[in-house]
């Protein structure tokens, strides 16, 4: 069987990283800037309210930007919210600030700011991928990456948390691939902080952290190390990042919120009606007879209202949102919600998205089967991105846009489907564990490892 020094594993690592990588992010950053440059001018609509610049984080980003605190989820002037997390709208607003509220030159600064976080993302997305491909798989995960259609399209077109979230959280899950193997406290902390600031961009996030932690704190625990300090180490960090951020949503509204407080009302949007064709029924921002409720109840009783009116509705039609849920979870991994000609009028691109988005579930799903097969340890976090993180929009809104957190995860299983195992390497079992973890007991080659590779 084929191998590699340690040495000489260490200088390929280091010379990949100085030659390949930039080239990999210049390359990502310069398609996203090309699409900027054709999607910019669009984002200054001051006849829909320029809900394209962002809608509710453009129009909190606003309000900082014009000293009225974080607030006003919709046009009208409405006073605090929590409708959405922290992190994305105030970087919004110092472009704001900077640039002018809702002008072109924001327009363009905030979506090229979108691109370059998404072309970063190829570094988390090379050494998680090295972790569990090897290095041609790394540096295959971070090509496709680059020109991943939907990584463009939602850093190049959107002004919303997606680029900036998949950025912090793909970092999350390469740390998580590791953090097993350190025994400094320091590392643990930090692992918890920065899941706590990735809430900030998108709280859905930390449905995953317990299952990772778990997975983490078993290695630890099979090594005699001490994975309980560690555990609660990861627990304290988390809560002493997101605690600043409910201290300020009881101050201002009265509620014990960590993050945001609009699930029931994404609940009952999504579940009284045919989703696809009309998404936005009960938001004030698309109802005028919902932001007169908004504007005179105000968002805490106006919420609350949602919250009964929700949970009601599914005690009585229980069927119905399961099928819709079911529904959802189907549309979430093929883009399939109906062929009718309604439906086709409205989304005249759902047939190739459904193609498109159909090929790459397949692909994603080969290549978690197969990395299961060849490597347990390392299956196991992808498979608690793609199986726990998606729950939340099950229930909610399926939409493509709230895929992206966990697309460089699909992008890796994607890669390791639609390769065969020789382009990995010379040696099956060295690229596909990865150098730096060929010693590891517990990746010791299987027999049927060993006789593959040889």
């Amino acid at each position: 069987m084929a191998t590699l020094t340690a040495p000489n594993a260490q200088e390929e690592q280091k010379s990949t990283f100085r030659s390949l990588l930039p080239v990999t992010i210049l390359a990502a950053f310069a398609i996203r800037l090309v699409v900027v440059c054709f999607t910019y001018r669009d984002l200054p609509d001051a006849n829909k309210f320029y809900e394209q610049f962002g809608w509710e984080m453009g129009w909190i980003a606003r309000a900082l930007a014009s000293g009225h605190g974080f607030s006003s989820p919709y046009y009208p002037w409405t006073g605090p919210t929590a409708m959405q997390p922290p992190l994305y709208p105030t970087l919004l607003s110092l472009v704001f600030r900077l640039f002018g509220i809702y002008t072109l030159t924001s327009g363009f600064v905030i979506l090229s700011i979108n691109s370059l976080l998404s072309s970063l993302t190829c570094i988390p997305i090379y050494f998680s991928a090295k972790y569990s491909l090897g290095t041609r798989g790394a540096k295959i995960a971070a090509w496709v990456w680059a020109f991943f259609p939907f990584a463009i399209y939602f850093s190049a077109a959107r002004v919303w948390e997606y680029s900036l979230t998949g950025l912090l959280f793909t970092t999350c899950f390469c740390i998580a691939q590791r953090i097993h193997r350190s025994a400094n406290p320091l590392a643990w902390l930090g692992w918890g902080a920065l899941f706590g600031l990735t809430a900030y961009s998108n709280p859905a996030v930390l449905s995953t952290l317990p299952f990772l932690l778990i997975l983490a704190l078993y290695k630890v625990r099979q090594r005699g190390g001490r994975w309980l300090l560690n555990g609660a180490l990861t627990s304290l960090a988390l809560l002493a990042v997101l605690t600043p951020w409910t201290v300020r949503n009881y101050r201002a509204l009265g509620i014990l919120c960590p993050m945001r407080d609009n699930f029931w009302l994404e609940v009952y949007d999504d579940n009284t009606g045919d989703a696809s064709l009309d998404p936005s029924s009960a938001h004030p921002s698309s109802n005028p007879v919902e932001m007169h409720k908004f504007l005179t109840m105000g968002e805490t009783a106006f919420l609350a209202e949602k919250r009964t009116l929700a949970i009601a509705y599914i005690k009585q039609h229980p069927d119905f949102v399961i099928h819709k849920t079911v529904r959802r979870m189907f549309y979430y991994w093929t883009g399939y919600w109906s062929l009718s000609a309604e439906e086709i009028r409205e989304q005249p691109y759902e047939p190739a998205n459904m193609f498109y988005v159909g090929i790459v579930t397949l692909l994603m799903l080969r290549g978690a089967g197969r990395m299961w097969r060849n490597n347990r340890s390392a299956a196991l976090p992808y498979l608690v991105l793609i199986c726990v993180f998606p729950v939340t929009y099950y229930v909610t809104h399926p939409l493509m846009d709230y895929q992206q957190p966990i697309g460089p995860a699909i992008v890796v299983l994607a890669v390791s489907g639609a390769l065969p195992f020789k382009r990995f390497g010379s040696s099956r079992y060295f690229h596909w564990v990865g150098a730096e973890r060929a010693l590891e007991p517990e990746f010791a080659p299987t027999a049927s490892m060993t006789s593959d590779a040889n």
